[in-house]
C-alpha cells in the first residue's frame, strides 16, 4: 500500500503557516483567533436575554467585515483528573482517606462511563484578505506551521502592516464582546496548532490541551 507522505497530506489543509499567532493562508490571506467565554441566557430574566440578543446582533451590524463563530464540542477527558487522583492516593499515608480516595476515583470512572460529558469551547475566526496572489505569498513561507520565518525586508514590512490591519480588527470584536460581558483571549502560535490538531484529529484526545489556560 503506498505511503500518503506528509506533504500530500498538507495538500488538502489551506495553511501555509502560523506566525506570531496569526494563520496565514495559502492565498495570503491572514486570520487570527479569538477565544470567547460563554454567556448562560437561561439564568437571566426575559427583559434581559432580550437585551443581551438586541446588543450582540448590534456588535454583528458594527462590523464591517466578516467573521466566522466557530463551536467546538468535545467529549471530556477526565484521564488527567484520575491520573492526578491516583498520584495523591499514593501519596495519602491515612488507611480510611485512602479508600475513600479508590472508591471516589472508581465512582468518577463509572459515572463518565455512563453519562457523556461534553465540554464546549468557542472561538471567533476574524479575517484579513491581504492583496498577495498564492504565488507570490508561497515566496515568504517556507513550511507548515512554522513559527519563524525569515525573509526579506520588504515581505517582513508588509507582514507588520497586514497584522497592524488585522489586529485593529480583533480589538474592535474583542471590545464589542466584552461589553456583552464575553471574555476574550487571543490565541498564540502553540495554542492555535493545538487547534487545528485537535481539529484535524477528533479523535487523539493523548495531546495536553493547553486552550483552556487562554481563557
Amino acid at each position: 500500500m503506498a505511503k500518503i507522505s506528509a506533504d500530500r497530506t498538507q495538500d488538502f489543509v489551506p495553511i501555509k503557516e502560523v506566525r506570531d499567532g496569526i494563520v496565514i493562508l495559502k492565498d495570503g490571506g491572514m486570520r487570527a483567533i479569538l477565544m470567547a467565554s460563554s454567556i448562560n441566557l437561561s439564568l437571566k430574566s426575559y427583559e434581559e436575554q432580550r437585551a443581551t440578543i438586541s446588543q450582540f446582533q448590534n456588535v454583528l451590524n458594527s462590523l464591517e467585515f466578516q467573521t466566522q463563530i466557530v463551536i467546538q464540542s468535545r467529549r471530556y477527558d477526565i484521564r488527567p483528573y484520575l491520573i492526578l487522583l491516583e498520584e495523591r492516593m499514593k501519596e495519602q499515608t491515612e488507611p480510611l482517606l485512602k479508600i475513600q480516595t479508590r472508591e471516589y476515583i472508581e465512582f468518577i470512572r463509572g459515572f463518565n462511563e455512563q453519562v457523556n460529558i461534553m465540554t464546549k469551547n468557542f472561538f471567533v475566526v476574524i479575517p484579513y484578505t491581504s492583496d498577495l496572489s498564492a504565488n507570490s505569498a508561497s515566496k515568504g513561507f517556507s513550511s507548515f506551521f512554522k513559527k519563524n520565518t525569515r525573509g526579506s525586508e520588504d515581505e517582513k514590512k508588509d507582514f507588520e502592516e497586514k497584522r497592524s490591519q488585522l489586529e485593529q480588527r480583533v480589538s474592535i470584536v474583542a471590545q464589542g464582546l466584552n461589553r456583552l460581558g464575553i471574555r476574550t483571549s487571543v490565541l498564540d502560535t502553540e495554542a492555535v496548532v493545538e487547534l487545528f490538531y485537535k481539529s484535524f484529529n477528533p479523535g487523539d484526545v493523548t495531546s495536553a490541551i493547553k486552550l483552556q489556560e487562554n481563557q
